[in-house]
Formats: C-alpha cells, sequence, structure tokens
C-alpha cells in the first residue's frame, strides 16, 4: 500500500519530516501547503512534490490523502487537524498540541470517532538514549525515582532585535512562547518517563517584552513567555522539575538529570552521551547510536533524525491498519496539553493546581 501524504507548513517540514519520508518505504508526498506559495513550491520543487499550495482547504478538496502531517503555527493546529479528520485523512500534528485542552480535546474526541489514526510530533519518543533511559526506570535500575531536572538553557530569544516583528514564536495569540516550544516535549518525556502528572506549579515569564525588529528597526512587543519554571508531581517521581530559558547570553543546551534510591541517570542533548551511575561507582557510558544519523539527506540532530522511526512507525500504522505501537497520540496530546494550561493557571493564581487522574 502506498501512504499518500500531504504536508501543511513548509519550515519545519523541509527540514525533518521530508527528509525522512524518503526513507519510509510506500510512503509517497503529494502535496505541500504552506502561507507562502514561494515558500511551498520552492520546498515542494526540493523534494519532489508534485502540488503546491497557499490554501491548505483547497489542498484537502482536491488531494485524496491517507495523512495529512500539520507543522503550522499553534493556534491553526485544531482547525486544520479537525478538517483533515474530517477529509478522511490520518493526522500528524506538532506541538503544542493546541491552544487549550479543550481544542486539544476536540481533536482526540475527533479521531476517535472517526477511527483515524493520530499522532503527536513528540519525536524524542524515537530517540534511542531516551527510550534507553524508559528502560532503565520501568526496570528498576536506578530504584525509586526521587527527583528529575530538566533545564534547556539557550539564547534565542536573548537579543531585543534578535527577531522579526510579528513572529508567532513570541505571540501568545497565537500559541508561541518556550511552555509550548520546549515545554511540551519535556512534559510529554516526563510523562512517558514517570507517568501521569497528579499536580503542577510553575512560572511563565515573558522576560524581554519590549522588541525591535531585526530588519526594519521598528519596535514591537512579545506577549508570549521566553522563561518557564515548572515543578511536577507525578505517579513514580516525586519531584520533577523543569527550567526553560530563551533569554540567556550562552547556549547551555538540554540537561537531564533522574536522581534515584539505587543510581543516578545524567543525559545531555549537546553530546547525547548518557551516564548511569550506582551507588558508590563511577557513572558508566551506555549511551546508544541511532542507526538513522548516517541516512541520506537527514538533517544533524536529534530532533531532525528521529522523525525518520517516527515516520516509520506512523507509516507502517497506516499500511497495516494498526494503532500505533510508539509514540504520542493526541490523547497524549490532550494530557499534555492540560499539563501546560495548568502551568500557565499555576502562576496566573500563585499556587499548586491539581489535576484529575
Amino acid at each position: 500500500m502506498t501512504v499518500r501524504i500531504g504536508v501543511i507548513g513548509a519550515s519545519f517540514a523541509k527540514a525533518a519530516y521530508l527528509p525522512a519520508l524518503r526513507h519510509v518505504p510506500g510512503a509517497e508526498v503529494v502535496s505541500l501547503a504552506s502561507a507562502r506559495l514561494e515558500s511551498a513550491r520552492a520546498t515542494a520543487d526540493a523534494f519532489g512534490v508534485p502540488y503546491a499550495y497557499d490554501d491548505w482547504q483547497a489542498m484537502l478538496r482536491e488531494h485524496e490523502l491517507d495523512l495529512v502531517c500539520i507543522a503550522t503555527p499553534t493556534d491553526t493546529h485544531a482547525p486544520i487537524a479537525l478538517a483533515a479528520l474530517d477529509a478522511g485523512a490520518h493526522v500528524l500534528c506538532e506541538k503544542p498540541t493546541a491552544m487549550d485542552a479543550d481544542e486539544a480535546r476536540a481533536m482526540r474526541d475527533r479521531a476517535a470517532e472517526l477511527g483515524r489514526i493520530s499522532m503527536m510530533g513528540h519525536e524524542l519518543r524515537f530517540n534511542p538514549n531516551r527510550r534507553k533511559l524508559a528502560e532503565l526506570v520501568s526496570s528498576g535500575a536506578i530504584g525509586e525515582v526521587r527527583h528529575a531536572h530538566i533545564a534547556n538553557v539557550t539564547p534565542g530569544w536573548a537579543d531585543p532585535a534578535g527577531r522579526p516583528k510579528g513572529d508567532w514564536w513570541s505571540l501568545a495569540e497565537r500559541g508561541g512562547g518556550r511552555l509550548g516550544a520546549n515545554g511540551s516535549h519535556q512534559v510529554d518525556l516526563l510523562r512517558w518517563w514517570f507517568g501521569e502528572v497528579r499536580s503542577v506549579v510553575g512560572v511563565v515569564e515573558t522576560m524581554i517584552v519590549d522588541r525591535i525588529d531585526k530588519s526594519s528597526g521598528e519596535p514591537w512587543q512579545a506577549t508570549a513567555d521566553d522563561f518557564v519554571q515548572m515543578t511536577l508531581r507525578q505517579e513514580r517521581s516525586r519531584h520533577s522539575d523543569v527550567l526553560m530559558s530563551g533569554v540567556a547570553r550562552h547556549n547551555m543546551d538540554n540537561v537531564t538529570q533522574i536522581f534515584g534510591s539505587e543510581g543516578t541517570i545524567l543525559l545531555t542533548n549537546q553530546d547525547e552521551r548518557m551516564l548511569v551511575g550506582a551507588p558508590g561507582a563511577e557513572f558508566e557510558d551506555v549511551s546508544v547510536a541511532d542507526p538513522n544519523a548516517t541516512l541520506s539527506g537527514v538533517g544533524a540532530g536529534i530532533w531532525n533524525v528521529s522523525f525518520v522511526a517516527l515516520m516509520q512507525e506512523l507509516c507502517g500504522a497506516i499500511r497495516d491498519g494498526r494503532p500505533v505501537r510508539d509514540g504520542a497520540t493526541f490523547e497524549d496530546g490532550l494530557r499534555n496539553q492540560l499539563v501546560l494550561d495548568a502551568v500557565k493557571r499555576s502562576h496566573a493564581e500563585r499556587r499548586w493546581i491539581d489535576l484529575d487522574g
């Protein structure tokens, strides 16, 4: 079976989706839509995609697609996902899931009602080191998890003139901000490793509000968060804390530290080394290389490489008519969104927020 695919959103698709899909047997990308037709055509031409659009609705009307991949700003996720599901397609949607839990719930419910396969773009579930970390935790190799720490510190928002006016990642009304951009990944990993989030407390700040367009010099104001700190209580971790900053002057990358009663796990994105230490022993390097990193045309870095296995699993599920065995579904997307919404509420009300079940 050939899986006929339509992609909406050119930028991240060009970096991750389209190179990965070249390594998926039976996957055929037949159409691509973007807000700017010239961008859609350039990307389509680069990857041999026959049809390009600046109107995603027209694309859905004119093609019978098995899978629609959504890599657009957050405020468009729910409308596009619902329309694609109604058009008969299975759906891959980028994170964060939606603008809020109500939209995420509508996406989850429509996919279930129509019997469609859904997946969120949480590609790190397919990264070998993070899969090994999940196995180590679930097997009890480090004992009871006492606390976990994740830090993601970058300079991407540090320069007031570093981003263009209207940059959607800097606008809360479009679903931008560090909480959604990176926090959604961290929440997904923490849920995967340690179970459901029971309660959360957090801070969601916009530290650099006044900004200058990097090309025109025109002043504008950011409304989305560029700094987040949150603490989660989970089923199998009493204390998981996450620090995310886009306003540092140096890139400290992404660091994950898991502290158990019988050992410690350390993992950093920069060198992709995973170290495990037992009490009284030296740390041992147990890193696992991703074989897909050497595939032709796949971009460097875990975010791009991990999409190869994600796309292989998703297209395999569609071909076989089965649920996905690995990866985050729209159910996970909803549960993730509930946590993100609770973090924002915690900041507004300055208190812990409990989550149901």
